[in-house]
Formats: structure tokens, C-alpha cells, sequence
């Protein structure tokens, strides 16, 4: 079976990008590329990075009118990702329009709580409740806008497969039982994260920023 993670290359230098990638490729299932590289390196860097025959997964986490997200979603359609991302809290109508825009066979997620953010942060913004609520709300919210999965936190994935049995779930904050959280504050072990319904994992500096980034791959997927 392939492998369930998707390695987060989060640099801005694209040979670097391609270094890591390189190495890491025979024991991930895909690549996931963020604001920081698309930023510094566009269509072009993201065309360069699919030449290596792995499954992008192209995270942007759009969130705007219903409009502009469709015609940015457009404007990517030749780079076929396999995976993109929007904002639930974006709205049905943006999240209908995002999946009508996006090419056929690529899987349009919704992003439900970020996993930097914790109950204290959501409430500063004027959402009330624990994260784990407003997930179950915005997991729903993507279901009814026709999305194919969301993306949550380890802590909330089994709640949301309990929402939607068939939905397709990106756990990003996976850490391994050894390695820091960072920035991340709602962190769950591969492991634990696919028992308890992951569909990919995201995984970044574990791997990124390892010595031997292909030795610490092979390490998580033994875990797996």
C-alpha cells in the first residue's frame, strides 16, 4: 500500500525543495506544498516538484468570495494537484464553487481549525465553544458544500469520520512520540492519528529538518 503521508516541504528555495523531495520520495506518498513555496516559486516551481512522480497536494487554504476562489482554482487547473485546499468558514457557496472549478480527480478539502490554534485563540476571533465543536460544525458545512473531506487535527478526526463515513481526512500536527510539537499546539502521533481515521497525514519538520530525512521517513512509516 502507499504510503498515508505527505511530506510538508516548507521552504521557499526550490533546488532545496527538490533536494528534500528526492530523498524522501520512495517512502512517502506525496508532497505537500504551502503559501511559502507557491510564493516564491509559482506554477513553475510546483510543475518542477510534480516531475518527480509523486502526488501534490497543493495548500493554499483559499478564503474569499465565492467568485475569486472559483477563478483562482481555475487559473490552477492545469497543474492537476491531487489534493487542494479552502477554508470552510469560507462558506457553502464558496466551497461549492471551489470543487465546481477544480479539475476532475483532484480532491477539494476544507480546512476546519487550524491546528496552531486552541480554544483561547478561537474565542479572540469571536468563535465560541472548543475547537472540537466548530470542526464537527464546518466538517458538516463541507459535506452539504459538496467538498470531499476536511482537514482537522488528530484529536478531531474521529469525530468528523463519525460526521461523514465516507469523507476523505487530512491530519496535519503529526508528530512523532519523539520529536517537538513547534507551533503546533493540538499534536497527535502518526499512529494514534490513522487509528483514529486519517486519511493522509502531513508531516514536516520531523522529516524536513531530520539529518537524514529519508532515514526519518522510513522511521515513521515503520510506526505505521
Amino acid at each position: 500500500m502507499k504510503s498515508p503521508i505527505f511530506v510538508a516541504i516548507d521552504t521557499p528555495d526550490l533546488e532545496r525543495a527538490k533536494a528534500i523531495a528526492g530523498q524522501v520520495r520512495k517512502h512517502v506518498g506525496g508532497l505537500k506544498l504551502g503559501l511559502e513555496f507557491f510564493a516564491a516559486n509559482g506554477r513553475h516551481g510546483v510543475r518542477e516538484m510534480a516531475e518527480l512522480g509523486l502526488p501534490i497536494f497543493l495548500d493554499l487554504k483559499f478564503h474569499d468570495i465565492p467568485n475569486t476562489v472559483g477563478k483562482a482554482i481555475q487559473a490552477l487547473r492545469p497543474l492537476e494537484p491531487a489534493i487542494l485546499t479552502v477554508h470552510a468558514a469560507g462558506g457553502r457557496a464558496m466551497m461549492e464553487d471551489a470543487k465546481a472549478a477544480a479539475p476532475q480527480g483532484t480532491k477539494v478539502v476544507g480546512v476546519t481549525v487550524l491546528t496552531s490554534l486552541d480554544q483561547g485563540d478561537l474565542a479572540s476571533i469571536g468563535v465560541s465553544g472548543d475547537p472540537h465543536g466548530q470542526v464537527e460544525r464546518l466538517t458538516t458545512l463541507a459535506r452539504e458544500g459538496g467538498l470531499d473531506g476536511v482537514v482537522c487535527s488528530g484529536g478531531e478526526v474521529a469525530a468528523a469520520r463519525a460526521l461523514w463515513p465516507d469523507g476523505f481526512f487530512v491530519v496535519p500536527g503529526v508528530r512523532p512520540s519523539n520529536s517537538h510539537a513547534g507551533d503546533q499546539k493540538r499534536v497527535m502521533t502518526p499512529r494514534a492519528a490513522l487509528d483514529a481515521g486519517a486519511s493522509i497525514l502531513v508531516v514536516g519538520r520531523p522529516i524536513t529538518q531530520a539529518k537524514d530525512p529519508d532515514e526519518a521517513a522510513r522511521a515513521i512509516e515503520a510506526t505505521l
